[in-house]
């Protein structure tokens, strides 16, 4: 049987690599550039299935996941989650020592969520953006009085040296990951929802109270609620929700075909089986 191929955020040795690992050891994983690119692998037929951080508890949503769901021309559906703790690592070259540090490179998330360690240890820091927390330790290799903030897996990979560990601010720090797909997972009688809607840019008070009463009034909990900029118009939104159930259950689907009759955009990003720890 060929194993499955599964795009994710790379180069190796980043979390999400980790979350690929553990969502199917089996799979044939495969390392892209960006966000943007993990899902164009799905779309284009090299990868089958794509793994994207979505959330993160203390830095909130990943925007640019968020995005690409609303509003990628050729969307993929969300077919599974699972959830990661994060510990975060400062490396250096070995034989560096952290009063010689000047220069931080940082994934953008990774940086928001140390930086009160940060702030606190190299106020004097530069800081220099990644496009992975693997990607910042291997910029960091090839600079002296340099330190990155990575993984431990990313340690190993290129032979850099812990200056500190649990660097985030703020424990437990938990990033939920979604897996894309041609499309959604079937029923399993434990399932989750997410869908995008907007309204027409003529807009008026209760709108968005009308299309929330389509699931109160049918005892459906709406677990998540929050808004991106439409990209249309200064003031526009596309609201994005998670509900409970499976878009083919009934009332659920009574209720979506009633939010989608009251919006100008309306688009569901899949059912999916929502996630539940496995004990150890």
């Amino acid at each position: 049987m060929t194993a499955k191929r599964l795009a994710f955020l790379g180069p190796p040795g980043t979390f999400s690599e980790e979350a690929a690992l553990k969502y199917d050891s089996s799979a044939e994983c495969l390392p892209m550039a960006t966000i943007t690119a993990v899902a164009a692998a799905v779309d284009a037929g090299m990868a089958d299935q794509a793994i994207v951080p979505i959330e993160n508890s203390l830095e909130g949503s990943v925007t640019e996941t968020l995005d690409l769901l609303v509003h990628n021309a050729h969307p993929l559906s969300m077919y599974s989650e699972l959830t990661l703790p994060i510990e975060h690592y400062l490396l250096a070259k070995p034989g560096t020592k952290a009063d010689q540090v000047r220069l931080i490179f940082a994934h953008p998330q990774a940086l928001g969520q140390c930086r009160g360690f940060i702030e606190r240890c190299f106020p004097k820091a530069a800081i220099e953006a990644a496009l992975s927390n693997s990607a910042a330790v291997e910029e960091m290799m090839g600079h002296d009085n340099a330190a990155a903030v990575g993984t431990r897996r990313a340690a190993e990979i290129y032979s850099a040296q812990v200056l500190a560990k649990g660097i985030q601010d703020r424990s437990p720090n938990i990033t939920r990951f979604v897996v894309l797909a041609g499309s959604d997972h079937p029923p399993t009688g434990r399932d989750k929802t997410s869908l995008a809607c907007g309204f027409a840019v003529e807009d008026r008070p209760g709108l968005l109270v009308g299309a929330l009463e389509e699931f109160s009034r049918r005892a459906i909990n709406l677990s998540k609620i929050e808004s991106r900029p439409s990209k249309e118009k200064l003031g526009t939104y596309i609201f994005l929700m998670d509900v409970d159930g499976h878009r083919t259950d009934e009332p659920l689907a009574e209720a979506l075909r009633a939010v989608e009759a009251k919006c100008s955009f309306f688009r569901i990003l899949g059912s999916y089986p929502r996630y539940r720890e496995q004990p150890a």
